[in-house]
């Protein structure tokens, strides 16, 4: 298997490329159409918290059953999901039905089936590939994302002005066709004695918690974790923000809020191709200090720049963008180094619903942010924490030997009788 895992990696990012590109392309099509049908920025909200909430709660019980279940039938039944309740909206939209409450329930569902598929893929990679080509891999995903981060706003414009919004969303399905289609033409190995239901509450609950147990259980990769997630509390709140600082410090308008968000994909895509071609050698836990004080730098930077400092804000973006894509790549490889294949599913959903509940609460907290302390120095304060995060992980010795550790074994228990 791990002898052909170029054709069979090519074979899936061909699928997710166009999903991701359908997807993006619709979620903001599906932004614009609210924007000019409401011109409320709580509604906008909403739809995002619609969007994550879902993932983020159930993240910890849907990684069990990607661990227990075929990863590669999990994949397709996600997408499949996702797919049925994209149609069912263009269905409501097309005839008529446009209650907001229609609109953040399908997107909540939504979510429910990216809740499934992303851990899954995630936790399939290290069985598909030799353990020393998974940074490379991490890279050309997140310059898969990146691409469709770039070209998907330019195509949801473009249809959105061309088409009906019921007929935007069939793109996605076409996506979701694509994406099946691929994963059908190639075999994804589970991990021995896995592919299994759990037996009952108390087992799903004690999957959970040997999850939590293989990240806690290794020292280095604990905080690895806890600083991760303390970098994303303070980077969501920002990441609100940035429309705002565009329009209200910057004084730019439309085509300056579209240029940063195509800044912003260029950098993680010059991030995803740079590892994508070469494989560093260094300490991977150094890199991901290092991309956290970089990140933080063009964050406070922006802060504190003039109202004629639009240009340098443009650099700092994509600067920002850049070292974002390195970070996540390079953080997932060594979670796929690091933990048990057959506990990938796990400790990839636990992290991502975690990571997740600071965008609801960033976007919760954006009129009293903005309002309150100021946008520039919302920048300049959490900006400057995320650079501080970054130079405290130097100081952690169970954090700096990490990448030179071996994999943390832990044994799984038999199915628990309720």
């Amino acid at each position: 298997m791990k002898q052909a895992w170029k054709r069979t990696f090519a074979i899936i990012w061909t699928g997710q490329f166009m999903s991701l590109l359908s997807s993006s392309a619709v979620n903001f099509a599906i932004i614009i159409w609210l924007s000019l049908e409401t011109g409320s920025a709580e509604v906008l909200a909403f739809a995002a918290i619609a969007t994550f909430l879902p993932q983020a709660l159930i993240g910890p019980f849907a990684g069990v059953y990607i661990d227990r279940w075929d990863r590669k039938t999990v994949m397709i039944a996600a997408d499949g999901f996702i797919a049925v309740c994209t149609l069912a909206m263009s269905l409501l939209f097309y005839f008529g039905h446009f209650e907001l409450i229609f609109i953040y329930l399908l997107l909540g569902l939504r979510s429910v089936g990216s809740a499934f598929h992303m851990p899954a893929m995630q936790a399939s990679v290290p069985l598909l590939a030799p353990e020393t080509e998974l940074l490379r891999i991490a890279g050309i995903n997140q310059a898969i994302q990146s691409v469709s981060s770039i070209a998907g706003p330019a195509l949801g414009a473009l249809a959105i002005g061309l088409m009906d919004i019921q007929q935007v969303l069939l793109l996605d399905v076409a996506g979701a066709v694509v994406a099946i289609s691929s994963l059908l033409l190639v075999k994804i190995p589970n991990p021995e004695n896995e592919a299994q239901a759990p037996g009952g509450v108390r087992q799903v609950l004690r999957d959970i918690a040997i999850g939590v147990n293989a990240v806690t259980a290794n020292k280095g990769l604990a905080y690895m974790f806890l600083f991760s997630i303390l970098a994303t509390f303070c980077i969501m709140p920002v990441a609100v923000l940035f429309p705002l600082l565009t329009l209200q410090h910057f004084g730019g308008g439309k085509f300056e809020m579209s240029l940063i968000e195509v800044v912003w994909g260029i950098g993680m895509l010059a991030g995803g191709g740079l590892l994508g071609i070469f494989k560093p050698t260094i300490n991977k836990v150094i890199i991901i200090n290092c991309m956290h004080i970089m990140l933080g730098v063009s964050l406070a930077a922006s802060g504190i720049l003039p109202a004629s400092g639009f240009v340098l804000f443009v650099v700092l973006t994509t600067l920002g963008g850049l070292s974002a894509s390195i970070y996540h790549a390079t953080f997932t490889t060594i979670i796929q180094e690091q933990v048990n294949p057959a506990m990938l599913g796990r400790v990839f959903s636990m992290f991502f619903s975690i990571a997740l509940l600071p965008s609801i609460i960033g976007l919760l907290s954006t009129g009293f942010i903005a309002d309150y302390i100021g946008i520039s120095q919302t920048f300049m304060i959490l900006g400057s924490l995320v650079g501080v995060i970054g130079i405290v992980s130097f100081m952690v010795p169970e954090l700096m030997k990490l990448d030179i550790r071996k994999k943390t074994a832990v044994e799984e228990p038999a199915p628990m009788e309720d």
